[in-house]
């Protein structure tokens, strides 16, 4: 992993996940450009004290992968001149419809809710891909409520396609471990029925990502398989690479 020119976890005062995924060994010894992909839990909550560190940034896209009763019930990213604003709906299963039983690996829990991602959420995945693989689209922020399961599997994603390993990966999605303390703190304030009784939620272990990506590309043979399987394209995985790593 390269040395950090830039913090990689950005202080917000109502935003609790909200960093940078830059500075990571990617294909042929290149780095993955800082300040080009952001990843963070909902933007509903920036307000005016965050606003200018917000604009500073120069984010031109933001890619909300959350419901459309969840952004009602929210809010979005408060609307700004030059800021495209996409809702990108991931769909998937319920996860409080999934039994989550006594003896449960947790790991292989979360793994398998990821792999529904690929399965139920292509669309929005496929779209995600086509978005960050725009240099005209960056900066982008990705985000969904915690900036955890959706936002990570997204970043995977990407992120593998640029050539990241497995490792460090699984170290960017586990570095949202301790945002997670905050975060629930701020939701047993707010909303604490949203945390009591799913608790298992609410963690993001590395060994649950480094499964994920070991069962994708058991299916479809190669991360990059897996994107051409969804409707990326050649020349959209060269255009990621193009301005997502450093030359």
């Amino acid at each position: 992993m390269a040395a950090e020119p830039y913090p990689r976890n950005l202080d917000f005062s109502t935003n609790y996940n909200f960093r940078d995924v830059g500075g990571y060994a990617g294909l042929g010894g290149r780095t993955v450009r800082w300040r080009r992909l952001f990843r963070a839990d909902s933007l509903h909550r920036i307000g005016d004290a965050d606003a200018a560190a917000f604009t500073a940034l120069g984010v031109r896209t933001v890619i909300d992968l959350r419901r459309p009763f969840e952004v009602a019930r929210h809010g979005r990213v408060p609307h700004s001149d030059g800021l495209d604003y996409r809702n990108v709906v991931l769909e998937h299963v319920d996860w409080e419809q999934v039994a989550y039983p006594e003896g449960t690996v947790h790991e292989r829990w979360l793994a398998d809710r990821y792999l529904n991602f690929t399965e139920d959420g292509q669309k929005a995945l496929a779209e995600s891909l086509r978005i960050l693989a725009d240099p005209e689209a960056a900066p982008v922020v990705v985000h969904c409520m915690a900036g955890k399961d959706r936002t990570g599997t997204v970043c995977a994603l990407a992120l593998a396609l640029l050539g990241v390993s497995d490792a460090d990966i699984a170290a960017d999605y586990a570095l949202t471990e301790p945002a997670m303390a905050s975060l629930t703190a701020h939701l047993l304030r707010t909303n604490p029925e949203v945390v009591q009784g799913n608790e298992h939620m609410f963690d993001s272990p590395a060994a649950a990502m480094l499964l994920f990506l070991a069962d994708l590309r058991e299916r479809h043979g190669s991360v990059e398989q897996y994107a051409r399987d969804i409707g990326i394209t050649d020349s959209d995985i060269t255009s990621l690479r193009g301005h997502l790593l450093e030359n």
